[in-house]
């Protein structure tokens, strides 16, 4: 049950997070009015993927450290509610900072619901299976951007403020969460020692003490929090700064090869749906990898295979389909490598900490990302394509090969 509520959260999650993707350029067409450029556009379509990243950043802070004192459910409920509202609201924009600035608060919800999620899964689990679950969760991803795509289509790209009002229909979700799953006995246990510790201080051991976020710079997490953070930056930076350009890049080609805009934005949806179809095999395999060989290793495989293919996809090919062909396995790698994130983030960490050294991880790199995203938006300008800047900034996966050396191996351990 506990899986399945994280595993909805988390489909709910990524399709919200997805829909300005979708719907970037007729939304930004529309709100930048007659007579913007291409290259307008893009920057200012970068400009509120951006904001959406510092929101999903200080969500994933405040929600990781809120999640270590209220409880993992309590985040949960609060942070889905706050996405799928504010998904919803986003339909009334009607310019592009008022859709950055509701942007910016459903990433408030979307960065808080995966670090209460997965910290949630990791502690009801058992060992020998959390890396199991984890991907599990993870491939919940996949799902996510599947009814993204599936949305756009059935309710048509052309009517981008109804795209974003099925996005508020996951706030139906918190009432079942709130009858179905009750608090982990890890996180209840420490919960309650917290409670006694304002009654009788001498009895309590002083790590219960500090402030969650101070402990995580303290001598003995420091490491592993500022390693664990560099290498979500570059996941997530290949992510949105590659990755989510893709239905753009997509349009790009389409134009050149004279389809149509309805064609091209047709297209775009297939070429999410084959991107996302791969990378289900991406998240459902790096458990079960990780398991055999470690998760250093695993990531290391990830980080190859996306570091190769992204480009190859991309840049040496001369149409739609030969991209088609391609787009499952650049979805396996690129999207695929976030499912070890939710198996290896909660190992670093004791139950005291670890739902904010979850947030913080996954989502102070992030903070760093939204610049890059904004780097990407540039590049178009500059190198002249969408295909062009993406592939650039795939080339962050070499920065991940590297940091991997300074990676704590945490298979086989156990949650403290």
């Amino acid at each position: 049950m506990v899986l399945l509520v994280a595993w909805l959260g988390w489909v709910f999650d990524s399709m919200d997070g997805t829909l300005f993707s979708l719907v970037q350029k007729p939304s930004m067409t529309e709100l930048m009015g007659a007579g913007a450029t291409e290259a307008t556009i893009g920057f200012y379509s970068s400009v509120v993927f951006a904001v959406m990243l510092v929101g999903w950043a200080a969500g994933g802070i405040c929600f990781g450290i809120a999640a270590d004192y209220i409880g993992r459910t309590k985040a949960l409920v609060a942070t889905i509610l706050i996405y799928s509202l504010f998904t919803g609201l986003s339909a009334l924009a009607q310019s592009w900072w008022h859709l950055a600035a509701f942007r910016f608060i459903t990433g408030l919800g979307l960065g808080g619901e995966w670090a209460a999620g997965a910290a949630l899964v990791a502690e009801v689990w058992p060992d020998r299976l959390r890396a199991k679950a984890g991907a599990m969760l993870q491939s919940a991803a996949a799902f996510g951007y599947f009814f993204a795509a599936l949305i756009t289509r059935v309710v048509d790209v052309g009517s981008w403020r109804y795209v974003y009002l099925v996005g508020a229909i996951p706030a139906v979700f918190v009432l079942f969460i709130r009858l179905s799953v009750k608090e982990p006995a890890r996180w209840v246990e420490v919960r309650d020692l917290r409670r006694l510790a304002k009654k009788e201080p001498k009895h309590i051991p002083s790590e219960l003490e500090g402030f969650t976020l101070k402990q995580l710079f303290g001598p003995k997490l420091r490491r592993d929090t500022i390693v664990a953070s560099s290498l979500a930056f570059t996941v997530l930076l290949a992510l949105w700064g590659a990755t989510m350009w893709i239905p753009s890049v997509i349009r790009e080609v389409g134009a050149r090869q004279g389809l149509s805009s309805s064609d091209q934005t047709r297209y775009a949806t297939y070429a999410v749906m084959l991107l996302n179809g791969g990378s289900l095999f991406g998240y459902l395999g790096f458990g079960p990898l990780a398991d055999r060989f470690g998760r250093r290793a695993a990531f290391l495989c990830f980080f190859i295979g996306g570091v190769i293919l992204f480009p190859i996809t991309f840049l040496m090919t001369t149409g739609i389909t030969q991209i088609f062909f391609l787009l499952p396995l650049v979805g396996l790698f690129t999207l695929g490598i976030t499912s070890g994130f939710p198996i290896y983030l909660p190992e670093l960490f004791p139950t005291r900490v670890r739902t904010t050294g979850v947030g913080l991880c996954y989502n102070l790199g992030r903070i760093v990302t939204a610049g890059g995203v904004l780097i990407t938006g540039t590049l178009v300008g500059f190198l002249g394509s969408y295909a062009k800047a993406a592939s650039s900034v795939s080339l962050i996966y070499l920065l991940g090969i590297i940091l991997l050396s300074f990676a704590r191996e945490t298979r086989g351990n156990k949650l403290t």
